[in-house]
């Protein structure tokens, strides 16, 4: 895993979220894996199967939507370098900087650029 995994992703993410419909994807999916992840590590651990199921489909369909959405960008997110990176990686996106993004205001303009890049 990368040391400034943090601070390496935020520095690149808006240029790997700039396409309007990827945004609004990620508007959507963040939530459910936000749900779905946790959803499916406690109710495996209590063993509640079913529900652990529901959990698990949320978040593959949430990466899912999130991987073809990503295919929309001009600018490809760098390469994973391994199924460690992949998993840090994605849980850091999604826990963490996926709502820096919004909170700091980067969706926002990544939004209000993509719609002047429609005109």
């Amino acid at each position: 895993m990368r040391p400034d995994l943090l601070a390496w992703q935020f520095e690149h993410y808006s240029l790997n979220h700039a396409d309007r419909a990827n945004l609004a994807l990620h508007a959507v999916t963040v939530p459910l894996f936000i749900l779905g992840l946790p959803l499916f590590v406690l109710a495996l651990a209590g063993g509640c199967f079913g529900l652990a199921g529901v959990g698990l489909v949320l978040t593959l369909l949430a990466l899912a939507a999130q991987g073809r959405g990503h295919r929309l960008e001009q600018h490809a997110p760098a390469p994973f370098r391994s199924r460690g990176d992949m998993l840090a990686r994605l849980v850091a996106e999604q826990f963490v900087t996926f709502p820096r993004f919004v909170l700091t205001g980067g969706f926002a303009r990544a939004w209000r650029a993509a719609s002047q890049q429609d005109v």
